[in-house]
């Protein structure tokens, strides 16, 4: 067994608290060996405090630029884009082992050499990229939390927002998108009225969406209920 499948549980001290799933249901051999043996070769590090990482030298090939998804779920967005965009590096943040093995599963079967794993808390990563060093940042159908008293474990926050605008470069893109109704209010208020970003897109209208913005499959189950509202912000210049 792998180390990072020994050692899944065994640093939870060293991490901000989580609330949230990190396994559920038993995983298939095939996914099991996948955590195994290539999620290792794909795996970023939790950063030392201070470090400062370049993420263009996390992919064996030149990568034009780099986005990131925060919580990429069962991974079907990413490894689209990724497919349909080699020369972009992707970098994938999961605490979830069943959506990290369902990446990893898409990652085989397309070949996709322009993926990168942060298998642990994105707040983790943030501090260690550079200033101006993403072009987009994907938060998709993020765990809405809806209870007033839970409010403050929502991934859209001041905070969270502050260390987004950080790393975005001038014009690059925040993509958004949510089907809880108190989790789109509390998001456009507080994108709103953040200063580093201007709205360019807030609609329930999926055909009005840019041409590269796969679905979920969190969103293809959803769209059988309550309609998903996306939002597309860009970062101001400095």
């Amino acid at each position: 067994m792998s180390k990072i499948r020994d050692n899944w549980e065994g640093a939870a001290s060293a991490r901000p608290r989580f609330h949230g799933r990190r396994s559920g249901k038993a995983l298939r051999r095939n996914a099991l060996d996948l955590i195994d043996t290539l999620l290792p070769r794909l795996a970023i590090a939790v950063p030392e405090p201070g470090a400062c990482l370049n993420p263009l030298a996390l992919f064996p090939h030149a990568a034009r630029e780099v986005w990131l998804e925060v919580g990429f779920g069962g991974g079907e967005h990413i490894a689209s884009l990724a497919e349909a965009h080699p020369d972009i590096g992707l970098i994938g943040g999961e605490v979830f082992r069943n959506g990290i093995a369902s990446l990893l599963g898409h990652i085989q079967a397309r070949a996709l050499g322009n993926i990168r794993i942060f298998p642990e808390d994105v707040r983790l990563l943030l501090p260690a990229l550079p200033d101006a060093s993403l072009s987009r940042v994907f938060v998709l159908f993020p765990d809405p939390w809806p209870k007033t008293r839970h409010a403050e474990r929502r991934f859209i926050c001041p905070d969270n927002l502050d260390a987004i605008a950080r790393i975005l470069r001038d014009d690059g893109e925040l993509r958004v998108a949510s089907d809880d109704p108190i989790y789109v209010e509390w998001a456009a208020r507080h994108l709103d009225s953040h200063p580093a970003f201007t709205k360019v897109l807030a609609t329930v209208q999926r055909d009005t969406l840019p041409e590269d913005w796969p679905a979920t499959r969190y969103e293809q189950k959803c769209l059988a209920g309550r309609a998903p509202t996306f939002f597309l912000y860009r970062r101001r210049s400095r």
